[in-house]
C-alpha cells in the first residue's frame, strides 16, 4: 500500500469532520504545527475533535475505519495499567497500514476554552461555527530550555550525586537491573537537562531541544556527543561501572560551566561521592 501523502490525510481528516454534525471544532497540535521541527514520513497527526456528544463516538470503534486499516490502536483512557491522564477528552493513537499515525482526541465542545489554552503549539483546521474568536498562532516558545533557576540547578546536581550512590550499590551487588534502572531513569536524565542548559545558555534559551532531547545532537561537538553516547554501554555491569564514570564526568564538566555562567555554586560534595564510588568500584574483586 503506497503511503498517502500529507494532503491526503488532512483532506481524510477534515472531510470526516465536514460531513459529521457532532464535529464543531478541528485543532492539531505537535510537530506538524511547528515550523521549527524536520519533517519526515514518521510525524504525527496530532488531531482535536471538538464535539457536541463525545459518548456516542465511544460506543464502538467502527467510524474509525473511515481513515484507513489500521495495524494497531491504542486507547489510553481505556486502560486498566495506565491511569487517564486527559480527564473528560478521550483519545485514539492509530498506527496505519501505510505507515501514517493519527492521534486523536475527542473533546466535549464545552471545554473548548480549555482545549485552546493547553498547548501552544496548537493551530484550528476547522471551526464551523465561529467560536474561536481568536485563533491561536502555534509557537514552540513554551518549550524551549528555560533558564534553570539556583535551587533547579542545585536539585539537579544533588539528584545525580545521590542517586550514583545507588548505581554503585546495585552495581556492587551485581544486581544488574537495579544498577540499570537508576542509572537510566535519575542520573543520566540529570546529565541530558545539564547538557541542554548548556546548549540553551549557548543559544540564549530560545530554542528547544525537542521531547526526550531528540534534536540535543544539532548542539553538541562530536567529542561531547560521541561521550554521552558512550554512557549508554551498559549490557553488562564492568560497562555500566564505565557509563557511570562517563556520567561523572561528563556532568562535573557540564555543570561547572553551567554554574559557572549563571554564577551559581558547584557542590563540593562531587569530590567525597567521586572518592567513595571509586573506593567501591577498587575493592568489588576483593
Amino acid at each position: 500500500m503506497s503511503i498517502r501523502t500529507e494532503a491526503e490525510m488532512m483532506e481524510l481528516i477534515l472531510n470526516f469532520a465536514k460531513n459529521d454534525q457532532r464535529v464543531r471544532v478541528v485543532g492539531m497540535e505537535g510537530s506538524r504545527t511547528n515550523i521549527n521541527a524536520p519533517k519526515d514520513r514518521f510525524q504525527d497527526y496530532d488531531i482535536s475533535y471538538l464535539v457536541t456528544d463525545l459518548e456516542s463516538f465511544k460506543k464502538d470503534d467502527v467510524w474509525l475505519d473511515y481513515f484507513g486499516e489500521r495495524i494497531i490502536m491504542q486507547k489510553p483512557e481505556a486502560m486498566s495499567l495506565f491511569p487517564p491522564q486527559l480527564g473528560n477528552w478521550f483519545s485514539y493513537l492509530m498506527l496505519f497500514t501505510d505507515g501514517n499515525r493519527i492521534d486523536l482526541k475527542l473533546i466535549p465542545l464545552d471545554e473548548l476554552n480549555l482545549y485552546l489554552s493547553s498547548d501552544k503549539l496548537l493551530t484550528v483546521l476547522l471551526d464551523k461555527d465561529g467560536r474561536v474568536h481568536t485563533p491561536p498562532i502555534p509557537t514552540d516558545r513554551d518549550y524551549h530550555v528555560k533558564r534553570p533557576t539556583p535551587e533547579f540547578f542545585d536539585d539537579s546536581c544533588n539528584e545525580f550525586w545521590w542517586v550514583s550512590t545507588y548505581v554503585a550499590k546495585g552495581l556492587c551487588r551485581n544486581e544488574i537491573l537495579y544498577a540499570a534502572e537508576h542509572l537510566n531513569l535519575y542520573v543520566r536524565p540529570n546529565l541530558l537537562r545539564m547538557l541542554a542548559w548548556k546548549v540553551g545558555l549557548e543559544n540564549g534559551f530560545s530554542l528547544s531541544v525537542g521531547k526526550s532531547y531528540k534534536y540535543l545532537d544539532k548542539y553538541l561537538s562530536i567529542d561531547l556527543w560521541d561521550r554521552l553516547l558512550a554512557t549508554y554501554r551498559n549490557s553488562s555491569c564492568e560497562e555500566m561501572w564505565q557509563a557511570l564514570f562517563a556520567c561523572q564526568e561528563l556532568f562535573r564538566e557540564t555543570a561547572g560551566y553551567v554554574a559557572q555562567m549563571l554564577g551559581y555554586t558547584y557542590p563540593d560534595y562531587d569530590g567525597k561521592v567521586t572518592t567513595y564510588l571509586k573506593k567501591l568500584f577498587e575493592d568489588r574483586t576483593q
